[in-house]
């Protein structure tokens, strides 16, 4: 069976509640690979939520339908603070990428805590911005960008990460609506380990199967490499998504 758009392959998926310094509870769902113990970990930042952006937006959702079964790794997703999906609403109101600082150090001890391997931010957009200002954390191994718009994080911001030495990987679509390649490159040249993927044809969204799979593909290739490249078919069970987000 050829793996497409809709189709969602086995793992153990879990509602997750994510508690915040500052009080809140965030709606969230874990999802672990059936078969083994997971070999990483993604903590997954959506778009701007007053954009429609959330944590069922397509490519993460994608993600989390894949690649435990594919790649072995477990895939934290949750809604930002005020932000409303299928799963529910989290409580609080849009912070401006502000106060949202709460919600990305929950995640990040939500991992620790439940003793989740080797956690990478995957931000797309908004969710680059907040990886970006706050995710530099002891316990992270590194972030993949996908659209970084570069408009809340800063040069500062940037340096925060260059100082750590950990990895950063920017997909940068050829036809992004704020941020392309070559200015991408200009920007990110402060960050030693940083790594700007122009990708051609692409857009801010990343709408299309074919974009989707180069998204994960190289996610998988910069975490779980032995897992890589991911087949385009699965011989087991599997779902049919229902969800038009």
């Amino acid at each position: 069976m050829q793996i497409r758009a809709t189709t969602v392959l086995p793992a153990e998926r879990r509602p997750v509640t994510l508690h915040t310094a500052d009080g809140l509870e965030l709606v969230g769902e874990l999802a672990l690979p059936q078969d083994r113990a997971p070999a990483a970990t993604l903590v997954c930042l959506h778009p701007l939520p007053t954009a429609e952006g959330m944590m069922d937006s397509h490519v993460l959702r994608k993600a989390a339908y894949r690649l435990p079964a594919l790649a072995g790794l477990a895939v934290l997703r949750f809604n930002t603070r005020g932000t409303q999906s299928r799963h529910g609403r989290s409580q609080g109101e849009f912070g401006e990428g502000e106060t949202e600082r709460y919600d990305v150090a929950a995640a990040i001890e939500y991992t620790e805590f439940e003793e989740l391997p080797r956690p990478w931010l995957l931000g797309w957009s908004f969710g680059t911005e907040l990886a970006l200002k706050w995710g530099c954390d002891p316990e992270v191994e590194g972030a993949v960008l996908l659209s970084p718009p570069l408009h809340r994080a800063t040069d500062a911001d940037l340096d925060v990460w260059d100082r750590s030495g950990k990895p950063l990987v920017a997909l940068v679509p050829e036809f992004d609506d704020y941020l392309r390649p070559e200015e991408a490159r200009k920007r990110f040249a402060r960050v030693g380990r940083a790594e700007v993927i122009g990708v051609e044809g692409a857009k801010h969204l990343w709408v299309g199967e074919p974009y989707v799979r180069t998204v994960l593909n190289t996610v998988v290739e910069r975490i779980v490499p032995q897992a890589a490249p991911l087949p385009a078919e699965w011989d087991g069970p599997y779902e049919r998504d229902t969800f038009t987000g």
